[in-house]
């Protein structure tokens, strides 16, 4: 019996490592959140690339989900993993060059990641390090400025993507306290009084907290997007993600499902991300994933 389950651990490490960590994948869906008579649009969710230079078969895959030819581009954070980590976002984004885009920060797109004990994750969200090592912030947004992107760190935005106007707006890392909700309220007032109506309105953050997502539906959001969560990275098949990492519910950890509050609800999408930390290089019964979303209009 000992020996049995030596082996199956040893196997499930081997899978999870070796196999599973880099089998990435597209994940599919279609949501119904456009205002009515609106034409579909695909929009590409990126999240938690925690992209270190000499990941090159990651980079090759984001480079490939240019071929989706995806309208919209919604990156919402931890994109680095190591200080030199640009170098690998520069070669996957290059082909989203000119593809409207929007971005927001996790923390690991200030703060380079730290060995941490992974059972630390049971008992709540992490926190951060004492002595973190802080990553060129600045470099990142000015290489997803020049493709094109729009920051939502605590900013709203007017997009128009292939004629249909979209209202977004967004916070930096909600898992560092790094929000500032107050901030969107005149730029949302704003855009409310433009004439144009708009087709969605797009939250976007990091880290999924109850708070956050509270927040998002009461300013109006159509749609929800986040990351952060890993989809659990370590998950148990039949039951599924053991920790979050924020205080989201755990079947709401990953994949799409609706948020409602004080009688509002937002349509949510939650990424399993494409990387993990370099101390913790596993997933297991969670493949590494981008995902497109069809959008499509409400019926009348």
């Amino acid at each position: 019996m000992i020996r049995a389950a030596a082996v199956a651990g040893a196997a499930a490490a081997v899978w999870g490592v070796g196999i599973e960590r880099t089998a990435f994948t597209v994940r599919r869906a279609t949501l119904p959140v456009l205002a009515p008579g609106t034409a579909d649009l695909r929009v590409l969710h990126l999240s938690d690339l925690h992209m270190a230079p000499w990941q090159r078969r990651k980079q090759r895959f984001v480079r490939e989900l240019a071929d989706l030819e995806p309208d919209l581009v919604v990156n919402t954070g931890d994109n680095l993993g190591h200080r030199m980590g640009l170098l690998g976002i520069k070669a996957a984004f290059a082909p989203f060059r000119g593809v409207p885009g929007v971005h927001v920060w996790g923390s690991n797109d200030w703060w380079a990641p730290q060995p941490k004990n992974p059972f630390a994750y049971f008992g709540g969200p992490s926190g951060g390090t004492k002595r973190p090592e802080r990553l060129d912030t600045e470099a990142l947004g000015a290489h997803l400025d020049s493709l094109g992107w729009t920051s939502l760190n605590n900013r709203t935005a007017r997009l128009v993507v292939r004629g249909t106007p979209i209202d977004a707006f967004g916070t930096d890392d909600p898992h560092r306290g790094y929000d500032d909700l107050g901030a969107l309220n005149p730029g949302l007032r704003g855009l409310r009084q433009r004439k144009v109506r708009p087709a969605l309105t797009l939250g976007v953050t990091h880290a999924p907290y109850r708070r956050i997502l509270d927040a998002f539906v009461d300013r109006g959001a159509d749609l929800v997007l986040a990351g952060h969560t890993h989809g659990g990275q370590v998950c148990v098949p039949g039951f599924g993600a053991l920790v979050t990492n924020c205080d989201i519910p755990r079947e709401q950890v990953k994949g799409v499902s609706s948020w409602q509050h004080d009688g509002r609800t937002a349509a949510l999408e939650v990424s399993a991300g494409l990387g993990t930390s370099i101390y913790a290089p596993v997933r297991f019964a969670c493949r590494p994933e981008a995902t497109l979303l069809t959008l499509t209009a409400r019926p009348a």
